[in-house]
């Protein structure tokens, strides 16, 4: 197994009394793309803007490629790109200089291919020559993007990247992430658009008051915590269930035009409720089953009691 690309060990930070990161260990993997997930003030962009040099740490170690930052501060940042929540270029630079300078930044040399392919990539092209105070705010966000990926990053942080954007610039940005991942580049992305993560995440972990509440892998946790619903709709009034799909706990509803269940972990599958439903007889006009909703389970983990283990830091390799 190859060494993290990212990796902390009891990240912590104190804002006087505010713990904004409490204790946070993680390790993340060449090529994988990571969802953070959180309410507002949950730590995500602080532990973000540890890591990118932007938040002083009050505790605990970040190691970027296997370097401690500690130790170098400076040389493994070179290979990380952030897209903050914030617009942050200068309105006076026109697109095309915004991209040159921030080559410059990351001490890479001046390369109009490269510029011109991340243009054309978040579709800017057309907009190359046009003051960055011109733009739009979807076009805004598209150079934001483009800023961060310029230098050829292998670490990406894509912070809120489609918040207030269209849905056509979220689809674009989610094909490009996909390519992105497909030439080996590690991205950590924090969204409140939960499709966005069921879509693209590898893993996913959930924050909140600064703890890192859980860490696992994405289709194995909608398995374990997630719940598919079934619902059944009858062509007429269904006043009381026979004993065979009573037991799964299922519930009419609509004055019995309707039957929901919840095939939640470790209950009975929904297709043998739907066996004692035809064997009985009754009336059922049509059936729809609704997947786990990664949603559903971020607010479960949310509510739990605050007594679950935090997961411990992995070996270093």
């Amino acid at each position: 197994m190859d060494a993290p690309v990212l990796r902390l060990e009891h990240l912590g930070k104190t804002y006087r009394s505010l713990k904004a990161l409490d204790d946070v260990s993680l390790s993340i993997a060449p090529g994988e793309i990571f969802a953070l997930l959180g309410p507002n003030g949950a730590g995500k962009t602080t532990l973000i803007g540890a890591v990118c040099g932007l938040v002083r740490k009050t505790t605990g170690k970040v190691w970027l490629f296997g370097t401690d930052t500690d130790v170098d501060p400076v040389t493994p940042r070179y290979q990380v790109g952030l897209v903050p929540q914030e617009v942050n270029f200068d309105p006076f630079f026109t697109v095309a200089e915004s991209l040159r300078i921030q080559l410059g930044y990351y001490g890479k040399r001046a390369d109009e291919a490269r510029v011109r392919e991340v243009l054309e990539a978040m579709q800017l092209s057309t907009r190359a020559d046009a003051p960055t105070r011109a733009l739009s705010g979807g076009m805004k966000r598209r150079l934001l993007i483009a800023k961060a990926l310029v230098h050829r990053p292998r670490l990406v942080f894509l912070d809120e990247p489609t918040a207030g954007v269209d849905v056509e610039l979220r689809q674009q940005l989610w094909a490009y992430v996909r390519k992105l991942r497909e030439e080996g580049t590690t991205i950590v992305l924090t969204t409140h658009y939960l499709e966005e993560a069921e879509e693209l995440a590898d893993r996913v972990g959930i924050i909140d008051k600064g703890q890192l509440l859980l860490v696992e892998n994405k289709t194995q946790l909608l398995e374990q915590m997630g719940e598919r619903r079934l619902s059944v709709t009858f062509s007429t009034p269904v006043s009381t269930l026979p004993a065979s799909a009573e037991s799964f706990g299922a519930r009419l509803e609509s004055g019995g035009l309707r039957l929901t269940y919840s095939e939640r972990h470790g209950r009975p599958p929904a297709h043998r409720l739907l066996a004692a439903l035809y064997t009985a007889g009754l009336p059922v006009d049509s059936v729809e089953m609704e997947r786990p909703r990664l949603e559903d389970v971020l607010l479960e983990v949310l509510r739990a009691p605050p007594s679950r283990e935090r997961p411990s830091p992995p070996a270093m390799r």
